[in-house]
C-alpha cells in the first residue's frame, strides 16, 4: 500500500507533540502505563505468535555476539526464552512479563527512575537487577541530548547480564539518535556527552581494551568520574578548544563503523518481534516487512561494525535508517489524530493492521515522537506510543513506561 505524504512529514528540531487518552477496556492481554509507580491498565486480546527464523552473524571490532538462535535458562517454572537472528530480531518468551521504556537521550537520572518504577532496577544505588524473569525492552534514542549517554548503555548491558542469570533479559532497539551517531553526525550531542565520550576512551585504554570486562562497569565509574571532572581547574571553562576537540576525536573513535561502541550498538537490532508484539523506534511499515526484517537487522548491524561484502565500504542501509519512512525516522503512527482528517486515520489504520498481518503481531510498540499526554494507544489498541520526552534534554517530564502481561486488567 502506498503511503500519503502528508501523512509522513518529520522534522528532528522540533518535534511532534502528541496529545490522546487511552480508552477503558477488559480483554485478554493487558498493558499498563506505570507512571511514578502509579499503574494506567489498559487490555488488550492475546494472539498466536508466529514462526521463528536463525539469522547470520559476523564479527566486530572487539566483541561480538556470534550465536544465530539461543536460549536463556529460566530459574523457576517458565519456559527457557529463545531468541533467534543475530542480532535478535524474535523473541519467544512463554508467560513473561515484558516492560518497555522509550527514549532516554543521555539522562541517566530519568532512566534509572524509569527502570525502577518497572520494577527491574534496585533504588539503593547499587544498580541490581530486581526484575527476577522479566522481559526488558528499551526503543532507542540513548544518544544525544544528555550528558550519560554511555553510562546508561553500561547499564543496560549490567542490567542484561545480571536478569540473564535469573530468567530474564533486556533488549535495546537502535533508533535514529544511534544511526546519526554512527554516521558521523553529532548535531545534536552535548558538550557533556564529548567529555564523557574522551573519558571514556582513557578508561577503556586503561584495561587494555578489554570491552567485556571494561564496558559493563562504566556507568559506576563514570559516577566517580564526572566528581573528579567538576572539581578540575579547566572544567567550567567553555572555552577550552583542546578538551572538546578531544572530546570529538574520541566520539569519532568510538562511534565511526567498526568503532567500539558502534560495535555494541550493531549487537541490537531495528525492529525486534516478542511473542506477538513487534517494538521499533519510528514504525515499521508493509515495504519494511516485504524487504525482510531479518535482513535489515542484518544490515544495520554489519554497517555499524564496519563490514561489507562491497568493495565501496560499509552501505548505509537506506530503508531502515534513512528517509521519512524508514524504521528509525517514521512519524505515521504517532502524529495527533486530531490533526488528521478521517480518510487520513482510516488509511493509517489500515497500513498498521496491514503491516501487523504480515509480521504475524498484535500489536507496536513505538518511541520517536514525545507524547505530551504521556504513554498512549490508538488505532484500535494496535499501536502504543511511548516516548514521553523523559530526558532533561527533551522535555524534562517524569519517566512513564509500559507493561504488558498476561493477566485480566481493568482500568
Amino acid at each position: 500500500m502506498g503511503l500519503p505524504s502528508e501523512l509522513l512529514a518529520h522534522g528532528e528540531t522540533r518535534p511532534d507533540l502528541v496529545q490522546v487518552k487511552s480508552p477503558d477496556l477488559n480483554l485478554d492481554q493487558s498493558a499498563v502505563a506505570i507512571i511514578d509507580g502509579v499503574e494506567s491498565e489498559v487490555g488488550y486480546g492475546q494472539g498466536q505468535q508466529g514462526t521463528t527464523r536463525g539469522g547470520g552473524g559476523r564479527p566486530c571490532w572487539l566483541h561480538q555476539k556470534s550465536s544465530n538462535s539461543n536460549s536463556i535458562s529460566s530459574i523457576g517454572s517458565l519456559k527457557p526464552i529463545v531468541v533467534k537472528g543475530n542480532p535478535p530480531t524474535f523473541v519467544s518468551a512463554p508467560g513473561r512479563r515484558i516492560v518497555a521504556v522509550g527514549d532516554l537521550h543521555g539522562d541517566l537520572e530519568k532512566a534509572r527512575r524509569a527502570f525502577q518504577m518497572a520494577g527491574v532496577l534496585s533504588s539503593d544505588g547499587q544498580d541490581i537487577w530486581t526484575g527476577k524473569e522479566t522481559v526488558l525492552v528499551q526503543l532507542g534514542d540513548i544518544l544525544d541530548r544528555g550528558d550519560d549517554e554511555i553510562a546508561i548503555l553500561s547499564l543496560l548491558r549490567s542490567m542484561d547480564k545480571q536478569a540473564q542469570e535469573e530468567g530474564g533479559a533486556v533488549f535495546q532497539i537502535n533508533g535514529n539518535h544511534e544511526t546519526m551517531n554512527v554516521e558521523g553526525d553529532f548535531r545534536y550531542v552535548e558538550t557533556g556527552a564529548f567529555e564523557e565520550c574522551a573519558g571514556f576512551l582513557d578508561y577503556l585504554v586503561s584495561y587494555g581494551y578489554e570491552w567485556e570486562e571494561a564496558f559493563p562497569g562504566w556507568v559506576a565509574e563514570s559516577e566517580k568520574w564526572r566528581q573528579v571532572q567538576k572539581t578540575s581547574q579547566n572544567y567550567w571553562d567553555s572555552w577550552n578548544l583542546v578538551k572538546r576537540q578531544k572530546g570529538v576525536i574520541a566520539r569519532s573513535v568510538l562511534l565511526r563503523p567498526g568503532g567500539p561502541l558502534a560495535c555494541e550498538l550493531a549487537r541490537h537490532a531495528v525492529v525486534l518481534r516478542v511473542n506477538d508484539w513487534v517494538f521499533c523506534h519510528g514504525g515499521l511499515l508493509p515495504h519494511h516487512v516485504a524487504y525482510g526484517i531479518e535482513r535489515m537487522n542484518f544490515q544495520v548491524s554489519n554497517w555499524m561494525r564496519g563490514l561489507s561484502e562491497s568493495d565501496l565500504g560499509p552501505q548505509l542501509p537506506f530503508i531502515a535508517t534513512r528517509g521519512y519512512d524508514s524504521v528509525v525516522w517514521s512519524r505515521l503512527y504517532s502524529r495527533d489524530v486530531s490533526d488528521l482528517d478521517d480518510y487520513q486515520i482510516s488509511q493509517i489504520q489500515s497500513i498498521l493492521e496491514e503491516t501487523l498481518q504480515a509480521v504475524d503481531a498484535k500489536a507496536m510498540v513505538v518511541g520517536h515522537t514525545p507524547q505530551t499526554a504521556g504513554v498512549n494507544c490508538k488505532y484500535n489498541r494496535s499501536i502504543w506510543r511511548i516516548d514521553v520526552g523523559m530526558s532533561s534534554g527533551v522535555l524534562n517530564s517524569r519517566p512513564e513506561v509500559l507493561e504488558i502481561t498476561s493477566s485480566v486488567a481493568t482500568r
